[in-house]
Protein backbone atom coordinates (compact mmCIF):
# COMPACT_ATOMS: atom_id res chain seq x y z
CA UNK A 1 0.00 0.00 0.00
CA UNK A 2 1.19 3.29 -0.93
CA UNK A 3 2.00 5.91 1.59
CA UNK A 4 -0.75 9.05 1.51
CA UNK A 5 0.47 11.98 -0.76
CA UNK A 6 0.46 15.26 1.02
CA UNK A 7 -2.01 18.28 -0.13
CA UNK A 8 1.10 20.08 -2.01
CA UNK A 9 1.24 17.06 -4.18
CA UNK A 10 -1.99 16.54 -5.31
CA UNK A 11 -2.50 20.35 -5.70
CA UNK A 12 0.75 19.99 -8.24
CA UNK A 13 -0.28 17.25 -10.13
CA UNK A 14 -3.47 18.91 -9.91
CA UNK A 15 -2.12 22.08 -11.98
CA UNK A 16 0.09 19.83 -14.30
CA UNK A 17 -3.55 18.39 -15.25
CA UNK A 18 -5.30 21.24 -15.74
CA UNK A 19 -2.38 22.77 -17.80
CA UNK A 20 -2.93 19.91 -20.19
CA UNK A 21 -6.18 20.01 -20.03
CA UNK A 22 -6.83 23.88 -21.17
CA UNK A 23 -4.62 22.83 -23.80
CA UNK A 24 -5.40 19.64 -25.47
CA UNK A 25 -9.14 20.17 -24.67
CA UNK A 26 -11.23 20.35 -27.92
CA UNK A 27 -12.44 23.90 -28.67
CA UNK A 28 -16.30 22.61 -29.14
CA UNK A 29 -17.94 19.83 -27.74
CA UNK A 30 -17.55 16.59 -30.28
CA UNK A 31 -20.04 15.18 -31.75
CA UNK A 32 -22.86 12.42 -29.59
CA UNK A 33 -20.47 8.97 -29.92
CA UNK A 34 -23.63 7.30 -30.55
CA UNK A 35 -23.14 7.68 -34.39
CA UNK A 36 -19.74 6.51 -35.93
CA UNK A 37 -18.44 9.78 -36.80
CA UNK A 38 -18.91 11.06 -33.60
CA UNK A 39 -17.58 7.63 -32.03
CA UNK A 40 -14.02 8.18 -34.26
CA UNK A 41 -13.31 11.69 -33.17
CA UNK A 42 -14.19 10.04 -29.20
CA UNK A 43 -11.78 7.09 -29.58
CA UNK A 44 -8.91 9.91 -31.45
CA UNK A 45 -9.53 11.74 -28.39
CA UNK A 46 -8.85 8.78 -25.87
CA UNK A 47 -5.47 7.82 -28.36
CA UNK A 48 -4.06 11.87 -27.34
CA UNK A 49 -4.65 11.30 -23.13
CA UNK A 50 -3.20 8.16 -23.89
CA UNK A 51 -0.35 9.63 -25.36
CA UNK A 52 -0.19 12.20 -22.67
CA UNK A 53 0.05 9.60 -19.92
CA UNK A 54 -3.75 10.32 -18.94
CA UNK A 55 -5.72 7.33 -19.70
CA UNK A 56 -5.65 5.19 -16.50
CA UNK A 57 -3.43 7.68 -13.74
CA UNK A 58 -5.11 5.35 -11.11
CA UNK A 59 -3.72 2.35 -12.91
CA UNK A 60 -0.18 0.61 -11.66
CA UNK A 61 2.93 1.69 -13.57
CA UNK A 62 3.47 -2.32 -14.56
CA UNK A 63 0.18 -2.12 -16.66
CA UNK A 64 0.55 1.44 -18.22
CA UNK A 65 -0.95 3.42 -15.58
CA UNK A 66 0.78 6.17 -13.30
CA UNK A 67 0.08 4.74 -10.11
CA UNK A 68 -1.09 7.97 -9.15
CA UNK A 69 -2.97 7.23 -5.99
CA UNK A 70 -6.55 7.97 -4.99
CA UNK A 71 -5.81 11.68 -4.10
CA UNK A 72 -4.47 12.42 -7.31
CA UNK A 73 -7.19 10.01 -9.24
CA UNK A 74 -9.75 12.17 -7.79
CA UNK A 75 -7.89 15.71 -8.61
CA UNK A 76 -7.85 14.29 -12.39
CA UNK A 77 -11.68 13.47 -12.48
CA UNK A 78 -12.24 16.58 -11.01
CA UNK A 79 -10.45 18.66 -13.20
CA UNK A 80 -11.05 16.25 -16.07
CA UNK A 81 -15.04 17.14 -15.69
CA UNK A 82 -14.52 20.78 -14.52
CA UNK A 83 -12.52 21.29 -18.14
CA UNK A 84 -15.83 20.10 -19.86
CA UNK A 85 -13.33 16.98 -21.57
CA UNK A 86 -15.23 14.41 -24.07
CA UNK A 87 -16.67 11.51 -22.54
CA UNK A 88 -15.30 8.75 -22.27
CA UNK A 89 -15.64 5.70 -24.05
CA UNK A 90 -13.91 2.51 -23.12
CA UNK A 91 -15.27 2.88 -19.66
CA UNK A 92 -16.02 -0.96 -19.95
CA UNK A 93 -12.41 -1.47 -20.81
CA UNK A 94 -10.81 1.17 -18.37
CA UNK A 95 -13.28 0.49 -15.39
CA UNK A 96 -14.81 -2.91 -15.50
CA UNK A 97 -12.21 -5.31 -17.55
CA UNK A 98 -8.96 -3.84 -16.80
CA UNK A 99 -8.85 -3.62 -13.05
CA UNK A 100 -10.82 -7.59 -13.60
CA UNK A 101 -7.99 -8.79 -15.72
CA UNK A 102 -5.26 -7.07 -12.82
CA UNK A 103 -7.00 -9.28 -9.78
CA UNK A 104 -7.89 -12.64 -12.32
CA UNK A 105 -6.27 -12.34 -15.46
CA UNK A 106 -2.70 -14.57 -16.41
CA UNK A 107 0.54 -12.54 -17.39
CA UNK A 108 -0.22 -13.73 -20.87
CA UNK A 109 -3.95 -12.08 -20.93
CA UNK A 110 -2.74 -9.09 -19.35
CA UNK A 111 0.17 -8.78 -21.35
CA UNK A 112 -2.13 -9.33 -24.91
CA UNK A 113 -5.45 -6.89 -23.64
CA UNK A 114 -4.43 -4.12 -21.25
CA UNK A 115 -2.06 -2.29 -23.72
CA UNK A 116 -4.49 -1.84 -25.93
CA UNK A 117 -7.39 -1.50 -24.24
CA UNK A 118 -5.26 1.27 -22.31
CA UNK A 119 -4.53 2.83 -25.91
CA UNK A 120 -7.83 2.71 -27.27
CA UNK A 121 -6.96 0.66 -29.57
CA UNK A 122 -9.52 -2.11 -28.60
CA UNK A 123 -13.06 -0.91 -27.67
CA UNK A 124 -14.56 -3.74 -25.15
CA UNK A 125 -18.19 -4.12 -24.24
CA UNK A 126 -19.81 -5.90 -21.52
CA UNK A 127 -21.86 -9.18 -22.67
CA UNK A 128 -23.95 -10.09 -19.53
CA UNK A 129 -27.96 -9.08 -19.38
CA UNK A 130 -29.85 -11.48 -21.72
CA UNK A 131 -33.66 -11.68 -22.83
CA UNK A 132 -35.19 -12.62 -19.39
CA UNK A 133 -32.14 -12.48 -17.50
CA UNK A 134 -32.00 -9.11 -16.09
CA UNK A 135 -31.66 -8.77 -12.78
CA UNK A 136 -31.77 -12.46 -11.73
CA UNK A 137 -28.37 -12.46 -14.40
CA UNK A 138 -27.55 -16.02 -12.57
CA UNK A 139 -30.43 -17.35 -14.76
CA UNK A 140 -28.32 -16.23 -18.32
CA UNK A 141 -28.55 -19.13 -21.06
CA UNK A 142 -26.12 -18.62 -23.57
CA UNK A 143 -23.68 -21.89 -23.51
CA UNK A 144 -20.34 -22.43 -23.92
CA UNK A 145 -19.82 -26.02 -24.71
CA UNK A 146 -15.71 -27.45 -25.13
CA UNK A 147 -14.73 -28.60 -28.34
CA UNK A 148 -10.79 -28.88 -28.41
CA UNK A 149 -9.05 -26.10 -27.72
CA UNK A 150 -11.95 -24.10 -27.93
CA UNK A 151 -15.46 -23.26 -26.76
CA UNK A 152 -18.55 -23.34 -29.19
CA UNK A 153 -20.83 -20.26 -28.00
CA UNK A 154 -24.27 -20.35 -28.49
CA UNK A 155 -27.10 -17.78 -27.40
CA UNK A 156 -27.36 -13.63 -27.50
CA UNK A 157 -26.87 -10.80 -25.21
CA UNK A 158 -28.91 -7.84 -25.07
CA UNK A 159 -28.45 -3.74 -24.09
CA UNK A 160 -24.77 -4.27 -24.79
CA UNK A 161 -23.62 -0.45 -24.16
CA UNK A 162 -21.01 0.75 -27.12
CA UNK A 163 -21.92 -2.94 -28.87
CA UNK A 164 -21.96 -1.70 -32.66
CA UNK A 165 -18.76 -0.31 -31.98
CA UNK A 166 -17.12 -2.39 -29.97
CA UNK A 167 -14.30 -4.90 -31.14
CA UNK A 168 -14.19 -7.07 -28.40
CA UNK A 169 -17.06 -8.46 -25.48
CA UNK A 170 -16.06 -9.76 -22.11
CA UNK A 171 -19.27 -12.21 -21.56
CA UNK A 172 -20.50 -14.44 -19.16
CA UNK A 173 -21.57 -17.98 -20.52
CA UNK A 174 -22.77 -20.83 -18.91
CA UNK A 175 -20.18 -23.98 -18.91
CA UNK A 176 -21.72 -26.72 -16.95
CA UNK A 177 -25.40 -26.75 -16.83
CA UNK A 178 -25.79 -29.28 -14.91
CA UNK A 179 -23.96 -27.15 -12.23
CA UNK A 180 -26.74 -24.86 -12.98
CA UNK A 181 -29.29 -26.40 -12.48
CA UNK A 182 -27.87 -27.85 -8.77
CA UNK A 183 -27.30 -23.80 -7.84
CA UNK A 184 -27.42 -21.60 -10.61
CA UNK A 185 -24.26 -19.17 -9.92
CA UNK A 186 -22.11 -22.22 -10.71
CA UNK A 187 -21.13 -23.37 -13.95
CA UNK A 188 -21.00 -19.88 -15.39
CA UNK A 189 -17.68 -18.95 -17.41
CA UNK A 190 -16.11 -15.23 -17.72
CA UNK A 191 -14.93 -15.40 -21.59
CA UNK A 192 -13.29 -12.62 -23.68
CA UNK A 193 -15.36 -12.87 -27.54
CA UNK A 194 -13.71 -11.23 -30.54
CA UNK A 195 -16.48 -9.97 -32.14
CA UNK A 196 -15.33 -10.37 -35.43
CA UNK A 197 -15.58 -14.21 -35.26
CA UNK A 198 -17.37 -16.09 -37.32
CA UNK A 199 -21.18 -16.12 -36.35
CA UNK A 200 -20.92 -13.51 -34.16
CA UNK A 201 -23.84 -11.03 -35.07
CA UNK A 202 -24.52 -7.58 -34.11
CA UNK A 203 -27.48 -5.61 -34.28
CA UNK A 204 -27.63 -2.14 -33.29
CA UNK A 205 -30.69 -1.11 -30.90
CA UNK A 206 -31.92 2.46 -31.79
CA UNK A 207 -33.76 4.46 -28.95
CA UNK A 208 -36.95 6.86 -29.20
CA UNK A 209 -34.49 9.47 -29.24
CA UNK A 210 -32.46 8.01 -32.24
CA UNK A 211 -29.09 7.25 -30.98
CA UNK A 212 -28.10 3.86 -31.27
CA UNK A 213 -25.91 3.61 -28.33
CA UNK A 214 -26.76 0.16 -27.14
CA UNK A 215 -26.78 -3.11 -29.31
CA UNK A 216 -28.03 -7.13 -28.91
CA UNK A 217 -25.26 -9.79 -29.92
CA UNK A 218 -25.85 -13.26 -31.16
CA UNK A 219 -23.43 -15.63 -31.17
CA UNK A 220 -24.20 -19.31 -33.39
CA UNK A 221 -21.51 -21.69 -33.03
CA UNK A 222 -18.70 -19.00 -32.36
CA UNK A 223 -15.56 -20.95 -32.30
CA UNK A 224 -14.08 -19.08 -28.74
CA UNK A 225 -9.72 -20.74 -27.50
CA UNK A 226 -9.71 -21.57 -24.11
CA UNK A 227 -6.84 -19.73 -23.38
CA UNK A 228 -9.98 -16.64 -23.39
CA UNK A 229 -11.45 -17.68 -20.05
CA UNK A 230 -10.73 -15.29 -17.25
CA UNK A 231 -10.22 -16.45 -13.86
CA UNK A 232 -11.69 -20.57 -13.37
CA UNK A 233 -13.82 -22.34 -15.81
CA UNK A 234 -17.37 -22.95 -13.82
CA UNK A 235 -16.42 -20.12 -11.37
CA UNK A 236 -17.13 -17.36 -13.23
CA UNK A 237 -19.28 -15.54 -10.84
CA UNK A 238 -16.73 -14.64 -8.81
CA UNK A 239 -14.81 -12.59 -11.56
CA UNK A 240 -18.52 -11.18 -12.46
CA UNK A 241 -19.38 -10.31 -9.06
CA UNK A 242 -16.03 -7.86 -8.55
CA UNK A 243 -16.87 -6.53 -12.19
CA UNK A 244 -20.27 -5.08 -10.92
CA UNK A 245 -18.84 -3.94 -7.60
CA UNK A 246 -15.86 -1.61 -9.97
CA UNK A 247 -20.05 -0.89 -12.08
CA UNK A 248 -21.73 -0.07 -9.06
CA UNK A 249 -19.20 1.57 -6.60
CA UNK A 250 -17.97 5.14 -6.27
CA UNK A 251 -15.81 5.91 -9.86
CA UNK A 252 -13.42 8.20 -7.78
CA UNK A 253 -14.24 11.67 -8.80
CA UNK A 254 -17.25 11.25 -10.40
CA UNK A 255 -19.19 13.46 -8.07
CA UNK A 256 -17.71 16.11 -10.13
CA UNK A 257 -19.86 15.22 -13.14
CA UNK A 258 -23.14 15.08 -10.78
CA UNK A 259 -21.65 19.06 -9.70
CA UNK A 260 -21.29 19.73 -13.34
CA UNK A 261 -25.16 18.71 -14.08
CA UNK A 262 -26.35 20.95 -10.99
CA UNK A 263 -24.31 23.44 -12.40
CA UNK A 264 -25.96 23.44 -15.31
CA UNK A 265 -29.20 23.42 -13.59
CA UNK A 266 -28.52 26.41 -12.28
CA UNK A 267 -27.85 28.00 -15.60
CA UNK A 268 -31.12 26.96 -16.94
CA UNK A 269 -32.56 28.63 -13.76
CA UNK A 270 -30.99 31.55 -13.96
CA UNK A 271 -31.49 31.66 -18.30
CA UNK A 272 -34.82 31.78 -17.18
CA UNK A 273 -35.06 34.62 -14.89
CA UNK A 274 -36.20 32.06 -11.59
CA UNK A 275 -33.11 33.16 -9.18
CA UNK A 276 -35.70 35.26 -7.20
CA UNK A 277 -37.98 32.47 -6.83
CA UNK A 278 -37.76 30.83 -3.47
CA UNK A 279 -39.55 27.34 -4.61
CA UNK A 280 -36.87 26.92 -7.55
CA UNK A 281 -33.98 27.95 -5.21
CA UNK A 282 -35.18 25.03 -2.77
CA UNK A 283 -35.02 22.35 -5.21
CA UNK A 284 -31.70 23.52 -6.60
CA UNK A 285 -30.66 23.95 -2.82
CA UNK A 286 -31.90 20.08 -2.33
CA UNK A 287 -29.74 18.73 -5.61
CA UNK A 288 -26.86 21.01 -4.49
CA UNK A 289 -26.65 19.18 -1.10
CA UNK A 290 -26.83 15.65 -2.81
CA UNK A 291 -24.16 16.11 -4.69
CA UNK A 292 -21.86 17.96 -1.79
CA UNK A 293 -22.89 14.79 0.61
CA UNK A 294 -21.53 12.49 -2.76
CA UNK A 295 -18.55 14.24 -2.92
CA UNK A 296 -17.91 14.17 1.09
CA UNK A 297 -18.62 10.41 0.80
CA UNK A 298 -15.89 9.85 -1.97
CA UNK A 299 -13.43 11.35 -0.11
CA UNK A 300 -14.75 9.66 3.15
CA UNK A 301 -13.82 5.85 0.94
CA UNK A 302 -10.44 7.04 -0.27
CA UNK A 303 -9.14 7.77 3.33
CA UNK A 304 -11.23 4.67 4.00
CA UNK A 305 -9.49 2.89 1.28
CA UNK A 306 -5.67 4.44 1.76
CA UNK A 307 -6.16 3.01 5.47
CA UNK A 308 -6.42 -0.50 3.77
CA UNK A 309 -9.89 -0.66 4.61
CA UNK A 310 -12.40 -2.72 2.71
CA UNK A 311 -14.88 -1.05 0.13
CA UNK A 312 -17.37 -4.40 -0.64
CA UNK A 313 -20.13 -3.26 1.57
CA UNK A 314 -20.14 -0.01 -0.12
CA UNK A 315 -21.20 -0.88 -3.63
CA UNK A 316 -24.62 -1.26 -3.69
CA UNK A 317 -25.04 1.81 -1.18
CA UNK A 318 -23.25 3.48 -3.51
CA UNK A 319 -24.98 2.53 -6.11
CA UNK A 320 -28.69 3.23 -5.15
CA UNK A 321 -27.29 6.84 -4.11
CA UNK A 322 -25.36 8.05 -6.97
CA UNK A 323 -28.31 6.86 -9.64
CA UNK A 324 -31.01 8.18 -7.42
CA UNK A 325 -29.06 11.69 -6.74
CA UNK A 326 -28.57 11.68 -11.31
CA UNK A 327 -32.12 11.08 -11.28
CA UNK A 328 -33.55 13.72 -8.88
CA UNK A 329 -31.30 16.20 -10.88
CA UNK A 330 -32.71 16.00 -14.61
CA UNK A 331 -36.51 15.52 -13.01
CA UNK A 332 -35.93 18.56 -11.00
CA UNK A 333 -35.12 20.55 -14.00
CA UNK A 334 -37.99 19.16 -16.20
CA UNK A 335 -40.32 19.94 -13.39
CA UNK A 336 -39.32 23.53 -12.53
CA UNK A 337 -38.78 24.47 -16.25
CA UNK A 338 -41.99 22.54 -17.55
CA UNK A 339 -43.99 24.27 -14.41
CA UNK A 340 -42.58 27.78 -15.34
CA UNK A 341 -43.54 27.47 -18.94
CA UNK A 342 -40.55 26.46 -20.70
CA UNK A 343 -40.76 23.51 -23.24
CA UNK A 344 -37.98 20.95 -22.52
CA UNK A 345 -35.30 20.78 -25.41
CA UNK A 346 -36.66 23.80 -27.59
CA UNK A 347 -33.99 26.75 -27.53
CA UNK A 348 -36.53 29.21 -27.62
CA UNK A 349 -37.53 28.83 -24.36
CA UNK A 350 -34.26 30.19 -23.43
CA UNK A 351 -34.22 33.15 -26.08
CA UNK A 352 -31.43 34.99 -24.28
CA UNK A 353 -29.07 31.94 -22.99
CA UNK A 354 -25.40 31.49 -23.77
CA UNK A 355 -24.24 28.13 -25.98
CA UNK A 356 -23.20 26.22 -23.33
CA UNK A 357 -26.69 26.49 -21.58
CA UNK A 358 -28.80 25.74 -24.66
CA UNK A 359 -26.78 23.09 -25.59
CA UNK A 360 -27.44 21.25 -22.04
CA UNK A 361 -31.16 22.40 -22.74
CA UNK A 362 -31.41 20.40 -25.91
CA UNK A 363 -29.58 17.23 -24.16
CA UNK A 364 -31.53 17.23 -21.00
CA UNK A 365 -34.42 14.80 -22.07
CA UNK A 366 -31.66 12.58 -23.04
CA UNK A 367 -30.30 12.76 -19.54
CA UNK A 368 -33.33 12.61 -17.74
CA UNK A 369 -34.17 9.00 -19.42
CA UNK A 370 -30.09 7.97 -19.28
CA UNK A 371 -30.54 8.77 -15.52
CA UNK A 372 -33.74 6.75 -15.34
CA UNK A 373 -32.05 3.80 -17.02
CA UNK A 374 -29.17 4.02 -14.70
CA UNK A 375 -31.46 2.93 -12.07
CA UNK A 376 -32.05 -0.16 -13.69
CA UNK A 377 -28.58 -1.16 -15.14
CA UNK A 378 -26.01 -2.92 -12.93
CA UNK A 379 -28.31 -4.61 -11.20
CA UNK A 380 -31.95 -2.46 -10.13
CA UNK A 381 -32.31 -0.38 -7.48
CA UNK A 382 -34.77 -2.85 -5.92
CA UNK A 383 -32.22 -5.55 -5.89
CA UNK A 384 -29.60 -3.22 -4.40
CA UNK A 385 -31.65 -2.29 -1.85
CA UNK A 386 -32.40 -6.16 -0.85
CA UNK A 387 -28.66 -6.38 -1.00
CA UNK A 388 -27.90 -3.74 1.54
CA UNK A 389 -31.07 -4.72 3.12
CA UNK A 390 -29.52 -8.22 4.00
CA UNK A 391 -25.97 -8.37 3.49
CA UNK A 392 -24.59 -4.90 5.05
CA UNK A 393 -27.64 -4.49 7.59
CA UNK A 394 -28.20 -8.29 8.65
CA UNK A 395 -31.49 -7.78 8.12
CA UNK A 396 -33.96 -11.16 7.29
CA UNK A 397 -34.10 -12.39 3.84
CA UNK A 398 -36.66 -11.64 1.56
CA UNK A 399 -38.64 -14.66 0.69
CA UNK A 400 -38.00 -16.21 -2.20
CA UNK A 401 -40.17 -18.61 -4.18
Amino acid sequence: MNAPVTVAEVEEFRAEVRAWLAENVPADPLPPWTERAGFDLHRAWEGRLFEGGYAAVDWPTEYGGRDAGLRRSIAFAEEYYRAGAPERINMGGLYLLGPVLMQYGTPEQCARWIPDLLACRTIWCQGFSEPGSGSDLASLRTRAERDGDHYVVNGQKIWTSMGGFADWIFALVRTDPEAGRKRKHDGITFLCIDLRSPGVEVRPLAMVDGTRGFAEVFFTDVRVPVENVVGEVDRGWAVAMSTLGFERGAVFGDHAKFAGDVADLAALVDARALGDDTHALDELGRVLVQTEVYRANVYRLAARAEAGGELDSTASINKVFWTQMQHDIFDTGIRLLAEDGAVVGDPGSLPDADPATLRAWSQWHHRYWYARAAMIFGGTNEIQRNIISERVLGLPMEPRR
